[in-house]
């Protein structure tokens, strides 16, 4: 080892000519990753450090469809330094008049005089809390979004409703402390007084509200005994607790499943690179034939060798690694004042060792898997053949210690994404992905050259002097096909996958779902109304398709008498849940197993639930569910299971009761609507003239939301897609660069034998056209596959080809190697051929 590193560290005197596109790979792919990671850690630090902030407290409790009760709010008072209560809802803000009104759906947040009881609320124009919500002429005041303001058209001073209470815009809600830790809305933000919504007849019993009561520690308690506390209290009440812990987990792990996915997509980028840094390291063993010969000329064994260029290879690795972390860290810290401006979370950027880390070692175990098989090559090659000039790419077998090393290495680095990202299976996924596309890439390579060797003989040919002649390069092993097919159509892959599935969410939700979609969602209808509701809708020739039904809010909180925590995490233990009642199967039903209760049915609670969220939750037929509704625990029987299909955009619930269970509970009733586009407005205006504390959901501007989230989303995917792609490129470059000289040999042989400029130039833009159609077009095969596998097995979604996208991506990948081979074109069709000729002597 000692002689070896002795010549290694004297070869590595000589620089890195030949290893500029190995640690470009290798910068590139670990600069992606750890700067990825870095943003993801900052946005949890963030969190983490403004939990009481983003909460709104040290604790919140939250409560479905009711607020505490006195005994509940005492000890509130005696546990807490300071308690403040909040109420979340959705409504319909109303502007003017009459027929001639604006409408708009919002989200409404009532608040006590104690909000907030952390961060700072900002208004336009900048006024204390209290000055807000105090109004003024005897109206309570509210503050509105912007967006909401000028949707309404309304100016600070005026008068909206909400349900049938008048309030007084004091100001534009410019940003509140507590919105991540917050319902999810469909609409803009109304902030507005808990008292004054009295009088709006929006919170009567059985309308869809929840509440929230934010509470700090007092001197010497601790979060955890305040919940042991809590949760005693509480008990069969319903109470749903978060603490400053995790301020908020719907963002925080939404940011961590969206950082492991791009972790992913910058693996695949490494993957690319790492068939850059294989090609770097072969080309540069063929160029160090003549010093591989001598040493085992000289009795140098074949590890001592496999030794020396491991060594060389390791320290450009570990510089590699380095550049990329440096790129990694140092980049989202430069750019931390922009990217603090424009996330809508807080971030605290600084350098984070563990994503380093985790960047580090797979850029080092990729860097491992490409290199040891050119390596192990080395070593079983003899001196003689390298004299001969044969170099170190002759078909030697390596040794089965290099192939157990090869197998640890990809299973080293499989686990290590798997057991470091939030989504192992999406891990496990991503891996099986990127190893498939390879295979495909790396069979489509071998049959190019293949096919390019047999065409380059065909008699079609003859005459045809650069297309004989492109086809003819391509087939050589010295052109690089296979690097060229591999880097560029991985790349092309991860981004034609992005492309075709963004393609497809976009075309579901502009086009497909307003076709089988609901035009409103109604809720909050109250039991009296019911009546005179639908008949206002029968009575409307642009209405269609009206379904009703009863609407309530529970928490699973066991099951078989095992508590759901303890059950497990699925979503439908996480959270209230929407459940129903009926005394007859709903239209469509379709039951899976079981049998429905009987009409008129009045013994124990029974429940049906949906079949797929059953199988999911391991329950089976006779199981009991024990369900919180308004603080009253009701444990039923399954008894039968149902297909639910959420796609279909209608009414759609998890759990249905048999109706005496749950008939006499305070409820309100939900409807969906079609309507003909032109009746909408219209629709929408009369419901809320006659019937104020009903909320209409427009469902084309919630696809709308649904659709800018899913753009966004599609764009960062983009962002580090283009990572890969650029990986790709600099190998594209790098082979490109590594078949110069050959191509100079061939450009003087072709003019000594009378071809033009032209035509040589010609030869070369065609093998260049024809590495790039074939990697295009694997690219889009198997982008096609993956993207169907993930629209129609996770997404259960319907898959069609994009061929716009797809042709960008043919044309992206010929126009990428084009430019790559015409660059390197401009040395061999300037060389003068005597010259060259005259080299080779």
């Amino acid at each position: 080892m000692t002689v070896a590193w002795r010549i290694a560290r004297r070869e590595l005197r000589g620089g890195l000519a030949g290893f500029w596109i190995f640690l470009l790979c290798l910068v590139l792919g670990v600069g992606a990753i750890a700067a990825v990671g870095s943003v993801r850690a900052a946005i949890a630090t963030g969190l983490a450090r403004e939990g009481a902030v983003l909460l709104g407290g040290d604790a919140a409790m939250r409560l479905t469809y009711r607020f505490a009760d006195a005994g509940e709010r005492d000890w509130m008072a005696a546990r807490a330094a300071r308690v403040s209560e909040v109420v979340d809802f959705r409504s319909m803000a109303v502007a003017g008049p009459g027929e001639d009104a604006e409408r708009a759906l919002t989200q409404v947040k009532g608040v006590d005089g104690n909000w907030p009881l952390y961060g700072q609320a900002r208004f336009d124009p900048p006024l204390p809390v209290a000055a807000v919500l105090a109004g003024r002429d005897g109206l309570p005041g509210a503050a509105m979004d912007p967006l909401l303001i000028d949707r309404l058209g309304l100016a600070v001073g005026e008068r909206f409703r909400l349900g049938v209470q008048d309030f007084v815009l004091m100001a534009a809600l410019v940003g509140e402390p507590d919105a991540l830790g917050s319902t999810f809305g469909l609409g803009p933000r109304t902030l507005v007084p808990t008292a004054g919504l009295a009088g709006s007849g929006l919170l009567a019993p059985g309308t869809l509200f929840e509440t929230g009561y934010r509470l700090t520690l007092r001197p010497g308690d601790t979060l955890d005994a305040l919940r042991a506390d809590a949760e005693a209290r509480f008990d069969g009440a319903g109470m749903r607790w978060r603490d400053s812990r995790n301020g908020a987990p719907g963002v925080e792990a939404f940011v961590d499943r969206l950082g492991s996915f791009l972790v992913l997509v910058g693996l695949a980028g490494l993957a690319v690179g790492g068939v850059g840094v294989s090609s770097a390291v072969q080309s540069y063993l063929d160029g160090k034939t003549p010093v591989i010969a001598t040493l085992k000329t000289l009795g140098a064994e074949g590890r001592t060798i496999v030794a020396v260029y491991l060594m060389q290879i390791g320290v450009l690795t570990l510089l590699g690694v380095a550049g990329g972390l440096a790129l990694g860290g140092l980049v989202p810290l430069a750019a931390a004042p922009l990217l603090q401006a424009r996330l809508p979370i807080p971030a605290q950027f600084a350098l984070y060792p563990a994503p380093l880390a985790e960047a580090a070692l797979y850029g080092t175990l990729t860097a491992l898997i490409f290199i040891l098989l050119p390596l192990a090559r080395v070593e079983r090659v003899r001196a003689a053949a390298l004299f001969r000039g044969i170099g170190t790419g002759a078909r030697a077998r390596p040794r089965g210690l290099y192939l157990l090393a090869l197998v640890l290495a990809v299973a080293a680095l499989v686990g290590a994404a798997t057991l470091l990202a939030s989504a192992p299976r999406l891990a496990l996924a991503s891996a099986a992905g990127v190893a498939g596309a390879l295979a495909a890439l790396a069979l489509a390579a071998h049959g190019l050259r293949a096919l390019a060797r047999r065409l380059a003989r065909h008699p079609w040919l003859r005459g045809r002097t650069a297309l004989r002649l492109a086809f003819g390069a391509v087939g050589s092993p010295q052109e690089g096909a296979a690097a060229v097919v591999l880097s560029l159509g991985l790349g092309l892959t991860v981004l034609a996958t992005v492309g075709q599935i963004d393609a497809n969410l976009r075309r579901a939700i502009a086009a497909e779902l307003p076709d089988r979609a609901p035009s409103f969602f109604f809720i909050d209808i109250q039991p009296d109304q019911l009546p005179g509701f639908l008949d206002r809708l029968a009575a409307d020739p642009g209405a269609s398709e009206v379904e009703t039904a009863p609407s309530l809010r529970g928490i699973i909180t066991a099951i078989n008498g095992i508590p759901a925590r303890e059950w497990g995490d699925h979503w439908v233990l996480r959270g209230d849940r929407g459940v129903s009642y009926a005394a007859t199967p709903p239209p469509g039903t379709v039951l899976t197993a079981g049998d429905w209760w009987p009409d008129g049915y009045a013994g124990p609670p029974l429940v049906s639930v949906s079949a797929d969220e059953a199988a999911e939750l391991g329950l089976a037929l006779g199981d009991r569910i024990t369900v919180n509704i308004l603080g009253r625990d009701i444990t039923a029987t399954v008894a039968n299971f149902r297909q639910l299909d959420f796609r279909s955009g209608g009414i759609g619930f998890v759990m249905i009761f048999d109706a005496a269970s749950l008939a006499a509970a305070p409820h309100t009733h939900i409807a969906t609507v079609h309507a003909d586009p032109a009746a909408e407005g219209r629709i929408g205006r009369d419901i809320s003239n006659a019937y104020p504390n009903i909320t209409a959901v427009a469902v084309r501007e919630v696809a709308g939301r649904v659709a800018e989230a899913m753009a966004a989303l599609a764009s960062a995917t983009s962002m580090a897609a283009m990572a890969t792609l650029a990986t790709g490129f600099a190998v594209l470059i790098g082979a490109a660069a590594a078949g110069e000289r050959a191509r100079v040999f061939e450009a003087a042989v072709l003019k000594t034998l009378g071809a033009t400029r032209g035509r040589v130039l010609a030869s070369f833009a065609l093998r260049s056209v024809l590495m790039g159609a074939a990697a295009g077009l694997v690219a889009v095969g198997v982008a096609a596959l993956a993207s169907w596998a993930i629209l129609t097995q996770v997404m259960e979604m319907d898959y069609r080809p994009a061929p716009g996208s797809a042709l960008a991506i043919i044309a992206g990948g010929i126009g990428a190697t084009l430019a790559a081979g015409l660059v390197f074109a401009l040395r061999p069709l300037s060389a003068r051929p005597a010259r060259v000729l005259r080299a080779q002597e």
